[in-house]
């Protein structure tokens, strides 16, 4: 009995991740939904310090992230997925020299999550069909510069608070690139 139930429910399942990942309207909306609701956490947080913003670099911005009308949905869900993963395994770290809150944390870390997941299914179907131009590239240099906001600059700064700070000012940039990005998914 168990089993007969049990096959109407993975074909279910196949077929509303099929259906999501070619629903590009529905993506875009709950995206952008939840992507303010992560501004909105993010605005929860203590505001950063003067003294803290005399402490910033240049942390090599990618190019692309100043060129979102260039970008294709494909290469937009490739670029918007890469950077909620890098936000999201920075805020795993330990933050507690940051007087942060823990509950903002953890929502934000929640949103971050959702939004992956409901990208997950469609980026892996453009990296199967390599259906991306710039978004490769861009992903890239994504990398580059989150190794050098975490691993060069958080380092060097021995995790400080106002390190910290320049941080959260550099994730709410990019969640503000991630927000052209998602008007990018239109069908």
């Amino acid at each position: 009995m168990t089993y007969r139930c049990l096959l109407p429910m993975v074909l279910l399942l196949c077929f509303s991740t099929t259906a999501l990942s070619r629903s590009y309207s529905l993506l875009r909306f709950q995206q952008r939904r939840s992507a303010e609701v992560c501004q909105k956490l993010l605005g929860q947080l203590p505001s950063t310090p003067q003294h803290c913003l005399e402490a910033r670099m240049d942390f090599q911005v990618p190019e692309e992230m100043n060129q979102a009308q260039q970008f294709r949905k494909e290469d937009a869900i490739l670029v918007i997925y890469e950077m909620l993963q890098q936000i999201f395994n920075i805020l795993t770290r330990d933050f507690s020299s940051t007087g942060w809150s823990e509950t903002i944390i953890e929502d934000l870390l929640v949103e971050l999550y959702g939004q992956m997941n409901r990208l997950q299914p469609i980026q892996k179907e453009i990296m199967q069909e390599q259906n991306f131009t710039m978004g490769d590239t861009t992903v890239l240099h994504l990398k580059k510069y989150y190794f050098n906001l975490v691993h060069v600059y958080l380092k060097e700064k021995e995790y400080s608070h106002c390190a910290w700070e320049v941080v959260s000012l550099e994730i709410r940039r990019c969640l503000v690139f991630a927000s052209k990005l998602i008007g990018k998914l239109r069908k």
